[in-house]
């Protein structure tokens, strides 16, 4: 599987998809690894298997970096989840004053750059659409020296990995002419 093969699987009413997948290797403020690291993370919070291993396929990763992606996703995933509900009750809530207990260590020792692993997460709670999270985690890639134009970057890439996913969700899968 491979991202061209996804731009092939995008139905016409897509087709501008197919262009903007580009955004992963397009990006100018970006590094290739913050690129990569993005749209992995953004295919595993998305849900779409065929997507995951598109982009796992063609990324430029290293096996630290792509399980670091994984990783970023996945535990915004749970905090997504927990922070969502805690600012929905409010702070004045019950729920605000408790220990999350949550275990989190990967957000310590992410096993890549900081910036890296913050813009990671950034994509992943975008996606999930935790308003906490995309602030704290924009907030922490900026006081870590990243810019306004990476944070766009990191975001675009992480719409379009989400579209193309939802797309094919959406999109069945037409048997193969035998003939």
């Amino acid at each position: 599987m491979s991202i061209d093969r996804l731009k092939d699987r995008l139905p016409d009413h897509a087709r501008d998809l197919r262009i903007n997948l580009g955004a992963i290797t397009s990006s100018t403020t970006l590094k290739p690894q913050q690129a990569w690291g993005t749209a992995l993370a953004a295919a595993v919070a998305s849900r779409n298997a065929e997507v995951v291993a598109a982009i796992a396929a063609d990324a430029t990763l290293s096996p630290e970096a792509a399980a670091a992606a994984r990783g970023a996703a996945s535990i915004m995933g749970m905090n997504n989840i927990y922070y969502r509900f805690q600012h929905m009750m409010g702070d004045a809530s019950a729920y605000a004053d408790l220990p999350a207990r949550l275990r989190m260590q990967i957000i310590g020792r992410p096993g890549v750059d900081g910036v890296d692993f913050e813009l990671w997460c950034l994509a992943a709670s975008v996606i999930t659409g935790c308003e906490n999270c995309v602030r704290n985690h924009e907030n922490t890639v900026r006081e870590r020296g990243g810019t306004a134009e990476q944070v766009q970057d990191c975001v675009r890439i992480a719409a379009v990995i989400h579209a193309v996913a939802l797309t094919l969700d959406s999109t069945p899968v037409l048997p193969s002419n035998p003939g």
